[in-house]
């Protein structure tokens, strides 16, 4: 270690942007890349057309972009309260605040609440891991509870026991996603009602990156909680993911201060105006959604015929399977080798927490993933 670098960041690993690829290298192309849950399908060449008209004719790129995305947040306003049948008026630019893709907010919201020893976080494993990567690279505490291992709701005894016992520094931030990743199950009643319950000096973070493929949201309530905030994101169902626009809601003060601690200009040109041409033609982009939801049926119901596996049901772009128990040791060298083979056959998904989360692809993509799985299975067993 470098002996100006704080010392705890030695027990670190980066986080690796294609966990199922062996190096550092770019995933070649002629595999099938259904580990990050991204969409399949690229943006129409139209509106290809129109950002490479808005980059030639209207972008100057020796000028700085929009620092304060006004039109942008007018346009997310705009649809948020569109998409969860509210009035046009509940949200405005004043509830909306910008990053680069969520991890940006994220890291922000723990700046703005946990930073100096004021807080620790609170996760319910298995979730989103850089949650816990971001808090640990600024020396924020994480406090984490489990999961049923059935149908991975939140410990809520476990949850509530941490945020009575925790102190020195007391949790000031949960968070936790609807639909979950990497297990696709959404907050439950019982979840909903414990975070409701979490007093006013705690923020609840929300993440709904997969909303628009669960259609289950919460912001209708965000009037009434003050301290919840919501997390979405542009790069699933909004084919945005190599422009990086994240974006969240929350009460104005909230929206205030991390206006306060992002970064100046933090959204490239081209970004805004790829996230703004998105909205405009979000009829477009999401009619891909009932094809995802097909798709994700015929999965999951054809994996469930497979009595070697588990299938989890799903609320989101993916699913979550696992194998059948067959003594603790021998299901995690077997799991291993399945997710080894699959990449092998031609097929990236993500090994995670017992199991594989495989992203719904194209239809041609999902048949061979299927056929894999089912060559992988045999492999096994012989």
């Amino acid at each position: 270690m470098l002996p100006f670098i704080r010392s705890d960041l030695a027990q670190f690993t980066a986080y690796k942007p294609h966990p199922s690829s062996d190096t550092a290298d770019s995933v070649p192309t002629q595999l099938d890349r259904l580990d990050t849950n991204e969409s399949p399908y690229d943006l129409p060449p139209e509106l290809k057309e129109k950002l490479a008209w808005t980059y030639q004719q209207v972008i100057e790129t020796n000028r700085y972009p929009d620092g304060g995305h006004q039109t942008l947040k007018d346009a997310i306003a705009e649809y948020v309260n569109e998409s969860a049948a509210l009035s046009s008026s509940l949200f405005t630019a004043a509830n909306i605040s910008v990053g680069n893709g969520s991890d940006e907010l994220i890291r922000s919201l723990l700046i703005a609440t946990c930073l100096g020893g004021e807080g620790s976080i609170l996760v319910a494993n298995p979730t989103f891991s850089m949650y816990g990567i971001l808090a640990q690279t600024l020396g924020i505490p994480v406090v984490a509870v489990g999961r049923n291992e059935t149908n991975f709701e939140i410990d809520l005894k476990a949850a509530q026991s941490a945020i009575e016992q925790t102190q020195d520094p007391p949790i000031r931030v949960v968070f936790v996603v609807h639909p979950n990743s990497p297990t696709a199950n959404s907050l439950t009643a019982a979840e909903l009602a414990w975070l409701r319950s979490l007093p006013e000096h705690i923020l609840v973070v929300i993440d709904e990156a997969y909303f628009e493929f669960s259609q289950t949201t919460v912001v209708g309530e965000l009037a009434q909680y003050p301290n919840w905030l919501i997390l979405r994101t542009f790069s699933k169902a909004f084919r945005l993911a190599s422009l990086r626009v994240g974006y969240c809601i929350a009460h104005p003060e909230a929206i205030a201060i991390l206006e306060k601690v992002r970064l100046p200009y933090n959204l490239p040109s081209f970004s805004i105006a790829a996230a703004l041409i998105a909205l405009q033609n979000r009829i477009l982009l999401l009619e891909s959604i009932s094809q995802t939801l097909s798709e994700r049926a015929k999965l999951i119901e054809i994996l469930s015929q497979q009595p070697e596996l588990q299938i989890t049901p799903s609320a989101a772009n993916f699913i979550y399977l696992r194998l059948q128990p067959k003594g603790l040791n021998s299901q995690d060298a077997a799991l291993k080798t399945f997710h080894h083979q699959l990449r092998t056959l031609g097929t990236l998904v993500r090994h995670i927490s017992g199991g594989l989360r495989i992203t719904v692809g194209t239809i041609e993509e999902n048949t061979r993933t299927v056929n894999r799985l089912k060559t992988a299975l045999a492999n096994l067993e012989s």
